[in-house]
């Protein structure tokens, strides 16, 4: 049975390897993307290769939750049904790191966008669909200030894992909450040093094939063995669920930073 897909930053990296692989199998595609040539050229890349699947391109600037907003809200009024979530978009090494709204950009993208997103977007998913949430092997502590933008001299590396580890906790959070009513929220390290822009801009390396991460995102939304992983953690680099960063298994440090998400959510929209 085909799915509709939501799959953000797709337009390169393992966002664009995982689209390739689930439009050869025939699923409807809601692609993302920052750059509107970037996301055409990637419909006509997907749709001149073989597959039977759908393609629909949305351009929104995640760093602006003003965008984010009106994406869901596109979304929420062409679809009454949405299967999956990818939350695949993210950032590490920018030139500006402080945002419009005055967040630190990896925050801003790598955590709140992808769950300002998914919220907006519950009331068009049925129990049993999907949340993946691409986290990362490289999780810090998260600094609350630094999550509200108040702390801006976090280097890029620092942020990236505090960012990823936020992800984690909202991730969490966010199942325990919702319970059997809400999709499977799932978090996955896609795999260490994959061969994505950022890898080789943050570490200078060519890095492993992308398939790597496709194989297994496209495994999180779709195969039987993530269907009762709510609240889980895939470490790719292990090929199994394992525990992650001690800080996403305590309620209480996963409540606080989900109150500071909501706060600046809540912010931008006064």
């Amino acid at each position: 049975m085909t799915k509709k897909i939501l799959i953000t930053g797709a337009t390169d990296g393992i966002g664009l390897e995982t689209a390739k692989r689930l439009y050869s199998e025939g699923h409807t595609l809601l692609l993302h993307g920052r750059n509107a040539e970037k996301l055409e050229a990637t419909e006509k890349k997907l749709a001149d290769s073989t597959g039977a699947g759908l393609i629909y391109t949305y351009k929104a600037d995640l760093s602006r939750l003003a965008e984010v907003d009106s994406l869901a809200n596109a979304i929420t009024r062409e679809y009454g049904q949405l299967d999956v979530i990818i939350n695949n978009a993210g950032v590490m090494r920018v030139p500006e790191t402080i945002t419009q709204d005055g967040l630190d950009v990896r925050f801003a993208v790598n955590t709140v966008a992808p769950y300002l997103l998914t919220k907006h977007l519950l009331p068009i998913m049925r129990p049993g669909s999907r949340v993946v949430n691409l986290s990362s092997a490289a999780q810090a502590p998260v600094e609350l200030d630094a999550l509200r933008g108040k702390n801006r001299l976090l280097d890029d590396m620092s942020a990236y894992a505090q960012s990823k580890l936020a992800l984690t906790m909202w991730n969490n959070a966010m199942a325990a909450s919702l319970g059997n009513r809400g999709p499977v929220f799932v978090a996955v390290n896609p795999g260490s040093l994959l061969a994505s822009k950022m890898v080789k801009e943050g570490f200078g390396v060519a890095g492993k094939s992308l398939s790597i991460g496709a194989d297994v995102l496209a495994r999180a939304a779709l195969s039987d063995e993530f269907a009762n992983a709510s609240g889980h953690y895939f470490d790719n680099d292990k090929g199994q669920f394992g525990p992650p960063h001690s800080d996403a298994l305590n309620e209480e440090k996963c409540a606080a930073v989900l109150a500071v998400i909501e706060e600046l959510v809540g912010r931008e929209k006064s």
